[in-house]
């Protein structure tokens, strides 16, 4: 049984878009996903991204994306909603992989503005329309134009938000004057993607995070979403404060690799990585530790 939402939280308040854990060899580790997932939302994590970018989605292949699946909605799939990352720049694989996250189980897809080819807007709208008619899944757009080359115009995402099974959208364009008026005009839910604006995002009607940084400091980012929700601004704003250096320690460098990196001094579950990516250098790993130090952060 998936955790209940509702229309305001269709996937629940403090996601963690998680690593992919591999062994030392550079297989896919299913043991080592289970305890990772089981710790995050024990930390308090209500939900849990599956093959997103930060889970290297782009080196994993699609009969491991689905073991993933499964694995972590054995682990944690009653106490959190586990949502799978299906997006690619080609449709038709998008589909597949979307369907098969629905044969699996997944509570949840989260759908990538396509990549690299830069569609037009009127292509990112029957994009993301057939994935939302493929399955009877609830959809979350991930809006990244620094990745993606092109941004989804409030103009489209209005449009999107007509759909029944399109109902969320993951914010990660860095704009606050844009982010306030879709989430006006569109009426989704809006999650954060960006882990430094996730206290002014939910000051301009963000209903929650899918978060980097959660791996190491969920408790934190649910005590400052609490306290934002009950009023205590000047609470919700200390906290941001404190995890300023987390924020800005995690993405000194690519975030995969440095929240593997944070993972494995931690005694996480997390190993290697798949290439182009690659180990943080020594000097990388003390900067790291430095600031997830000054975060309060334990090592």
């Amino acid at each position: 049984m998936a955790p209940i939402s509702t229309p305001q939280t269709p996937f629940g308040r403090v996601l963690t878009a998680m690593i992919t854990p591999f062994t030392a060899d550079g297989a896919l580790d299913l043991d080592g996903a289970q305890r990772l997932a089981t710790h995050l939302v024990d930390a308090g994590n209500d939900g849990l991204i599956i093959n997103g970018t930060t889970g290297e989605s782009p080196t994993t292949t699609d009969a491991e994306k689905n073991d993933l699946v499964r694995a972590v909605l054995e682990a944690v799939g009653d106490r959190a909603h586990v949502v799978a990352g299906i997006g690619t720049n080609d449709t038709r694989h998008t589909l597949e992989l979307a369907r098969q996250a629905e044969r699996t189980g997944a509570h949840g897809l989260l759908a990538v503005t396509p990549y690299y080819s830069k569609p037009p807007q009127e292509g990112l709208f029957q994009h993301f329309t057939a994935i939302a008619d493929a399955t009877e899944l609830p959809v979350m757009l991930y809006d990244i134009p620094g990745r993606s080359g092109v941004p989804i115009n409030t103009e489209t995402l209005v449009r999107l938000a007509e759909h029944p099974r399109i109902v969320a959208n993951k914010d990660a364009k860095g704009d606050l004057g844009r982010a306030s008026w879709a989430i006006a005009q569109s009426g989704l839910a809006w999650y954060s993607g960006d882990d430094m604006l996730n206290l002014p995002l939910l000051s301009v009607g963000a209903v929650g995070f899918v978060s980097v940084v959660a791996h190491v400091v969920a408790p934190d980012l649910r005590e400052m979403l609490e306290a934002h929700l009950g009023g205590d601004v000047q609470k919700a704003t200390e906290i941001h404060q404190k995890l300023l250096p987390v924020f800005t320690g995690m993405f000194r460098t690519q975030g995969v690799m440095t929240t593997k990196a944070a993972l494995n001094l931690q005694g996480l579950p997390a190993g290697p990585l798949r290439l182009p990516l690659i180990g943080l250098t020594d000097e990388e790993t003390a900067q790291l530790k430095l600031d997830l130090a000054a975060g309060g952060v334990q090592l």
